[in-house]
């Protein structure tokens, strides 16, 4: 299934090239900026009644983008980016379905299973989604957090997998390496969560058709969803046009 993103840098809606994130602003590579507001794109999702889908704040300046989308459609969105165990309640009670956690649960390229523990427990773990977005290094491939940049220990595969499942209610995986590149799927990566994830995964990166949906769909036996974000033409892609996607949704529910 396709599931819808929302992603806030700097107080804008953009498409970012996910690779150049953590770098000088003269080197971010920026594939879209929209004209619309958060709140605008999650009246439309509201509207056509897609779910799962999840906001990024990207960095500092986003919250009052975030808050306003999250009260266009309440209950409808999961909301990430800075999310820790001293906000994850409020961003709750604003109207965030879950949230999304990466960086916070992650210390010095490790992961702090006390803080993920804790924050499941206050939270309750189906409202706790981890992000384990990675990138390859050799033939595995690695969780990268703070923007991207810095390579974890973490190896995405059943083991860990596993062990996250046991704290967490889904999983939201941006394949790096090809976020924001429109260059296709990562093929190995999405049949490794269809094969491995115990619970529901949605895969980000690299999208640029709507034959990937269905790709995503059949190489991971309908256990993975997928976010499409700059191929998608309410991003100023020419790929994907965002009805056909809606249409997609409506055949397969």
């Amino acid at each position: 299934m396709f599931r819808p993103c929302i992603d806030l840098h700097e107080g804008k809606v953009k498409q970012i090239v996910g690779g150049t994130l953590g770098a000088e602003p003269e080197r971010l590579q920026t594939n879209f900026v929209s004209e619309h507001s958060a709140a605008w794109y999650a009246e439309l999702y509201n509207r056509d009644g897609l779910k799962g889908g999840h906001i990024i704040m990207l960095g500092p300046g986003n919250d009052e983008q975030a808050e306003a989308a999250l009260e266009a459609y309440p209950g409808g969105l999961q909301l990430g980016g800075g999310v820790n165990i001293h906000n994850a309640e409020d961003w709750l009670d604003s109207g965030a379905s879950h949230v999304i956690v990466t960086s916070w649960v992650f210390r010095e390229g490790h992961v702090d299973w006390k803080r993920l523990k804790e924050l499941s427990e206050k939270i309750g773990k189906q409202r706790l989604v981890v992000d384990l977005s990675c990138r390859k290094r050799g033939k595995d491939y690695l969780v990268v957090t703070d923007r991207w940049e810095k390579f974890t220990d973490v190896v995405v595969n059943a083991e860990t997998l596993n062990r996250f499942a046991g704290w967490c209610g889904e999983f939201l995986v941006h394949a790096v390496d090809v976020e924001g590149l429109c260059r296709g799927i990562d093929e190995e990566l999405v049949s490794l969560l269809g094969k491995d994830a115990p619970i529901p995964s949605t895969y980000a990166g690299g999208a640029s058709s709507l034959n990937d949906l269905e790709k995503v769909a059949r190489l991971s036996n309908g256990k993975v969803d997928l976010t499409i974000g700059s191929a998608l033409d309410i991003f100023g892609g020419k790929g994907v046009r965002y009805e056909d996607v809606v249409a997609f949704n409506h055949k397969n529910a």
